[in-house]
């Protein structure tokens, strides 16, 4: 929705239904922030904008590294926040934040894989973004939630969120959305599991004090390792200005067979309800945003084929939000072989369009884009090294028309294609120079052998674009690790 965030006097960044969107080296464990540059067009206050850790105007981008070293251990886990300005973001401008991080609580531990689940918000309504970080692996898999706060001199600072039922699910934290899903003007977070249910955590968070009260929902999904809470996004989108929240797995519905999909909850002042189910037949990750431009938050999302260590073809499932909520029926249903998608659904292993999703208006034409990512196609000879594609949105909906691609062999794109890059293993959408238009941000967790690495490029006119696009490697950012995988997901 970065088109369309509106700033009220609370600081809080909304839509116009007031949706509420979703250094020392790693070894000392020092949480370090490098000076952000100063832009005479920027504010000297908090700027209530979404994304803006440090109030200076320009949204910035959170980046995970969950298999980072930090402190000798193995997998702790980091997250680089590289601060926006009006050249966009570049390596130097940055903070690292670990569990090791001063006034960080938590001690960095092999496995904890903080940064699992990245979500942003004005959470304790200060007019500065605070972050949210999950950690699946903490304490053996038990997993949690940590809140890092963000203030004039960017992210410093945080506290636990603490496991309300601990007993009844383990990897607390593995996917969070940020919202107003109670209808009091106060952000709320939702926390899924591997458990049935997501936890929420009502406004009222302070820096020395949790939510106010917790509620929960209870979709049917199917629980366990491999299942739960995959995936969570938040969006107005019925139009009342209350958030509704979207949750994704594999649902236990009447008959035998449990299927993957959707449940949407209405937001409403007691506890958000079912609106619908949706079979979509994908678990992937579900985005939210305006794609028609009618003023109601619309539902995208994927079905990538997984079986065992193979990845099939992907679709991308766009429903189409109003006044009565979703839409039971798809506005559009775009894979590779789409009129208008450049390339052609691949070989069974060789594919997984949709498995990273983003939304956006990265051509400020009133409609949010989105941004998809195919992180295993091969690329002429090279293997996963993987493809990014822009999916225009439109009067009508999504449309596979005027979409384009981007590869590390792109002109202009830094970097050449090399086998098992995973390029899109994730995106974002998101106004980091302040020009109106959304950048595209993509992630390669496997850059290098493993360290990853994430590219930026500039929204334009005609969107995205390779002129003035970045990247910075795990090096060049303060993390360590052969297996630090930066680029794994981005704060939404």
């Amino acid at each position: 929705m970065t088109s369309r965030h509106l700033t009220t006097s609370r600081g809080t960044s909304m839509t116009k239904r007031t949706t509420l969107l979703l250094a020392t080296a790693l070894t000392t464990g020092l949480l370090t922030a490098l000076p952000a540059a100063t832009a005479s067009a920027a504010p000297s206050t908090s700027s209530g904008l979404a994304g803006d850790f440090n109030g200076d105007g320009y949204r910035d981008l959170a980046t995970a590294a969950p298999g980072a070293t930090v402190g000798g251990r193995t997998d702790a886990g980091a997250v680089v926040v590289t601060y926006g300005s009006g050249a966009g973001v570049k390596a130097s401008n940055r903070t690292v934040v670990t569990q090791n991080s001063a006034s960080v609580p938590g001690t960095a531990e092999k496995g904890d894989e903080f940064g699992s689940a990245l979500a942003f918000g004005d959470l304790n309504r200060d007019g500065y973004a605070d972050l949210v970080v999950g950690s699946r692996g903490e304490d053996g898999g038990a997993g949690s939630v940590t809140i890092v706060w963000g203030s004039k001199k960017g992210l410093t600072g945080g506290r636990i969120i603490a496991d309300p039922a601990r007993s009844s699910h383990t990897r607390f934290g593995m996917s969070l959305a940020i919202g107003d899903f109670t209808a009091d003007g106060r952000a709320d977070l939702a926390v899924g599991s591997t458990g049935a249910d997501v936890q929420i955590f009502r406004g009222g968070f302070t820096k020395t004090a949790g939510a106010a009260s917790r509620t929960w929902v209870v979709p049917s999904f199917r629980t366990g390792d491999s299942y739960g809470v995959r995936s969570l996004a938040a969006g107005d989108i019925n139009g009342n200005g209350v958030d509704d929240l979207v949750v994704s797995g594999t649902i236990v519905g009447q008959s035998d067979e449990p299927f993957d999909g959707q449940v949407v909850y209405l937001g409403a002042a007691s506890r958000p309800r079912t609106q619908r189910t949706l079979d979509t037949g994908g678990r992937q990750p579900v985005v939210a945003g305006d794609v028609n431009g009618d003023g109601y938050d619309d539902v995208i999302t994927a079905t990538v084929l997984v079986h065992g260590s193979q990845v099939g073809p992907g679709e991308v499932i766009a429903y189409l939000g109003g006044p009565h909520g979703i839409s039971p029926t798809p506005q559009a249903a775009i894979t590779q072989d789409s009129p208008g998608v450049p390339g052609a659904t691949r070989a069974q292993g060789t594919s997984s369009f949709g498995d990273s999703l983003a939304v956006g208006d990265a051509d400020g034409d009133g409609y949010d884009d989105v941004a998809v990512g195919t992180p295993y196609e091969t690329v002429t000879t090279a293997p996963q090294t993987g493809t990014v594609t822009l999916l225009r949105g439109s009067a009508a909906g999504l449309t596979g028309q005027g979409a384009t691609r981007w590869t590390q062999n792109t002109p202009g794109v830094p970097d050449l294609n090399e086998a098992d890059d995973f390029w899109g293993s994730a995106v974002h959408l998101a106004d980091l120079d302040g020009d109106g238009r959304a950048d595209l941000a993509v992630g390669a967790r496997h850059e290098n052998g493993g360290q990853g690495a994430v590219w930026t490029l500039p929204g334009s006119a005609a969107g995205p674009t390779a002129t003035g696009a970045v990247s910075f490697h795990a090096a060049a950012v303060g993390v360590s690790g052969t297996s630090a995988q930066l680029g794994s997901l981005f704060g939404q």
